[in-house]
């Protein structure tokens, strides 16, 4: 069969032959008269077999028909989501490709890039939009686009976008699209999650599935190599350089694992480069680029690259970690092998892995094949570990465990071991400015005061002395027994203390400021500045017996209540 025979344009029928492609797949065979049809399709395929070109090239063709639309600029006609960014630009690409002769107009959008860029192609106005549910979103909450006129939907790598948890964004980006339109499904495993979705999401869909379910290509032969956990870069390394592989896509469990890997490479001698989620998006895109030059031998990735790199004829792609989640190892493996052509793909198995590749040989539904090199051997006395998934959080319960605990007070009213700083815990029923004598040895001793004896404490608001740091922390009171500070004998309602003399609430005042004003000395009973001693008083004030003497000091006047 072939591409005419699907019912294919003319500009699309060029394109391809362009291309150099001349018979469709599988998938392509069995989704394009469907999707032509106007009908909503759930699809599933191997990774590899031409899904992209599955929904691309009658989507295409179907615009084309229908171009007598009046939308706006930012009202796009058909909308793509993917799960990745790098997924998202090869959709993209293939979009331009197949229809680089029809009248159509096409952009793709997705975070770690700026936004305006974005905001000035949706004011050109675009036919055919990619995008990540993310970045769409924030679109749409910036009003630079409007997806009330969407006529046809197309879900990529569904399973990848809710094992991502894209599910909710999923929900909000389909309540802004209009009811009457065609959906289009498409995975390269199909999970019974996604088969609920699909019931959810899709009117009467048409099933396409031209393999069995989850299961790797054929055209690519799998092996895995069992290897001690700390030996895996040097024979990685030892596989690359006796074997002269020049691309060579390595996965890894973590973004820090592919990071330091890259880094071991390269102290090899191997260039290499390290593509993950906490790479800026230029980043990710020279180490992409790198690698489809030539430039970049080996590129270690995460499972975010396990979906939509598509490069041609990439030979070799090697498990440095098996995932977690035995459909991600189809996906890995799927990066070779595409398109018909051959392809390997290693797995560096290490004892702590044994369980994670039973659950890809029962996914599988059969063994992979097992080598075990020469100089390599695992070491049988060597236990298994469990597999960290990320870094140990302290949550708040252990959190709390893990500060030093205060001690209750002993009810025998023995003093409490010193510490080793050689400072002691004041025993009940003693005062908060007493210590006992035991762990004062060697310590040098003021004249004049014994050694159980403290200086009184003046202001009740200081902080508590420093006998009191048995744990090495900042010492809390005999009083603070509840992990919280202590409060003075006064503070009952959790409140500051107040002073007896402010029965109203308000600052306390002294007992002569009765009108509010500032207090008065006493000498000052008719409101006029205080006489000098010697001065006179007020029987004899016009008495000039004083004049030209000096004045003597003034006496500072007390106050009442002072």
């Amino acid at each position: 069969m072939s591409f005419e025979s699907l019912g294919l344009s003319a500009e699309l029928l060029r394109a391809l032959s362009e291309e150099g492609y001349t018979k469709p797949t599988a998938i392509q065979k069995a989704a394009i008269p469907v999707v032509l049809d106007g009908r909503d399709v759930l699809a599933a395929a191997q990774t590899g077999t031409g899904k992209t070109a599955g929904f691309t090239l009658p989507l295409l063709q179907r615009l084309s028909l229908n171009s007598d639309r009046d939308n706006k600029p930012n009202q796009p006609r058909a909308l793509i989501l993917t799960p990745t960014r790098e997924l998202a630009a090869q959709v993209a690409e293939s979009v331009t490709t197949y229809g680089r002769h029809l009248d159509h107009s096409s952009s793709v959008i997705f975070g770690g890039v700026k936004i305006n860029p974005q905001i000035a192609a949706l004011r050109k106005g675009v036919d055919i939009l990619i995008a990540t549910p993310g970045r769409l979103l924030d679109h749409v909450q910036q009003r630079t686009l409007d997806l009330s006129k969407i006529e046809i939907l197309v879900l990529d790598e569904a399973d990848r976008m809710l094992d991502m948890g894209f599910i909710h964004d999923i929900r909000k980006v389909l309540a802004l699209l209009p009811q009457k339109r065609q959906t289009l499904l498409f995975s390269a495993t199909f999970s019974n999650e996604i088969r609920a979705l699909a019931d959810k999401l899709l009117d009467s869909p048409v099933p396409v599935e031209v393999a069995a379910r989850n299961s790797a290509v054929e055209s690519v032969a799998q092996v895995v190599h069992p290897v001690d956990k700390g030996r895996k870069r040097e024979l990685l390394s030892f596989l690359i350089g006796s074997n002269n592989w020049r691309q060579v896509l390595v996965f890894t469990r973590t973004k820090h694992g592919a990071n330091r890997l890259a880094k071991q490479l390269e102290s090899d001698g191997l260039s290499a480069a390290a593509i993950h989620g906490n790479k800026t998006q230029g980043a990710r895109t020279r180490a992409l680029a790198g690698f489809k030059d030539g430039t970049v031998r080996v590129l270690v990735a995460t499972d975010i690259a396990a979906r939509g790199l598509d490069i041609d004829q990439l030979p070799h792609v090697v498990n440095f970690e098996l995932p977690n989640v035995p459909e991600d190892y189809v996906h890995r493996i799927g990066r070779t092998g595409r398109a018909g052509n051959e392809g390997e793909a290693m797995s560096l198995v290490c004892v702590d892995e044994h369980k994670l590749l039973r659950d890809i040989e029962r996914l599988l539904g059969r063994k992979i094949h097992s080598d075990t090199l020469p100089g390599y051997e695992p070491d049988p006395s060597i236990a298994a570990e469990p597999i960290q998934n990320g870094r140990n959080k302290v949550g708040r319960s252990q959190g709390a465990d893990e500060r030093p605990r205060r001690r209750r007070p002993d009810t025998q009213g023995a003093s409490r071991k010193p510490s080793s700083r050689g400072r002691s815990a004041p025993a009940q029923g003693k005062g908060r400015g007493q210590q006992t004598t035991e762990g004062n040895q060697g310590r040098p001793q003021r004249q004049g005061r014994p050694d159980n004896e403290r200086r009184p404490r003046e202001n009740a608001g200081n902080s508590a002395p420093t006998h009191l740091e048995a744990d090495g922390n900042r010492a809390r009171p005999p009083r603070e027994v509840d992990g919280n500070r202590a409060r003075p004998p006064r503070e009952v309602d959790g409140n500051q203390p107040r002073p007896e003399r402010e029965p109203n609430g308000n600052r306390a005042r002294p007992r002569s400021e009765a009108d509010g004003n500032r207090a008065r000395p006493q000498q000052e009973a008719n409101g006029n500045r205080p006489n000098r001693p010697g001065a006179g008083n007020a029987n004899n004030s016009g008495n000039n017996s004083n004049r030209g003497k000096r004045p003597g000091r003034r006496e500072k006047p007390a106050l009442l209540g002072g």
